[in-house]
């Protein structure tokens, strides 16, 4: 009996661990559920979240609020998500990847701000599901009678923040302006600490010039090394930005980081004169 006893405690405390392993493990839930919103127009709102992989949300547990009195919501519609078997809640409706969620509302003329409260719950597929979490925003409506859209704001405050500021950029339609503010946005990244270690790199590169590297080839190389670094995320930015899709969570692949470090594996064998 003793025996038996053990037995099942020492199973309940391995469950227990490898629970608390699981959960150490875990986004914290504004990374692995970002949410933003902003109105679509006057009389409709746009909640928007970026899911992780590996997480979900359920739509029957979301609530929508919005204050002051003069907004009253309508019906929240909802995308096609997908339905299984839960073993915490049975059969849902969940969703995954990407979520937008529009919320119609009729207001008073007078009202050109409101502040939205959002309650969801999500889950991890190691088995772990957070509490309810409730996110707030101030959104300012465009006045009534006006389809464009007002600016998007994330988070729990009224600030807009840098990925709002890029999504209004790319709603202008502008491609020079685009492309423009990225290329700005990465000449500026070569001035941030993790850049330092570059440094060293292409200082390499100039004195292996030898006696060949005079200023002008110095300056050169050095030209076509940063030039090149923000062309290239130019390009990458303004593609993840246009595609929708958190793209840092999709890249967080033991395979997508195996081919990168095995390409600057190959790329850095050049320095030591492979090739």
């Amino acid at each position: 009996m003793q025996s038996k006893l053990f037995r099942i405690v020492a199973l309940l405390l391995a469950l227990s661990l490898h629970g608390f392993a699981a959960a150490q493990d875990l986004l914290q839930p504004d990374v692995a559920f970002k949410f933003s919103a902003h109105a679509l127009d006057a009389n409709t709102l746009e909640v928007r979240y970026n899911i992780a992989d590996g997480y979900y949300l359920y739509r029957s547990k979301f609530k929508f609020a919005a204050e002051p009195a003069t907004v009253k919501l309508g019906t929240a519609q909802f995308p096609q998500g997908d339905v299984h078997n839960d073993e915490f809640f049975g059969k849902v409706e969940t969703y995954r990847k990407e979520l937008r969620i529009r919320l119609p509302l009729t207001r008073d003329a007078s009202t050109n701000r409101l502040k939205l409260t959002v309650t969801s719950q999500g889950c991890a597929d190691v088995g772990v599901c957070y509490v309810p979490q409730q996110q707030t925003v101030d959104i300012d409506l465009p006045a009534a009678g006006n389809a464009s859209a007002a600016s998007p704001a994330s988070g729990t405050g009224g600030v807009v923040n840098d990925e709002a500021r890029f999504e209004r950029l790319l709603a202008s339609g502008s491609l020079w302006l685009i492309a423009a503010a990225f290329f700005g946005a990465g000449v500026l990244l070569t001035f941030t600490p993790c850049v330092l270690p570059m440094i060293p790199i292409l200082s390499g590169i100039i004195v292996g010039e030898g006696r060949n590297a005079t200023r002008t080839r110095a300056f050169t190389l050095s030209a076509a090394y940063v030039l090149g670094m923000s062309l290239t995320y130019t390009g990458i930015g303004v593609g993840a930005a246009l595609s929708g899709n958190l793209l840092s969570a999709a890249l967080q692949n033991p395979w997508v980081l195996s081919a990168f470090a095995m390409v600057f594996v190959l790329l850095s064998l050049s320095m030591f004169g492979f090739y």
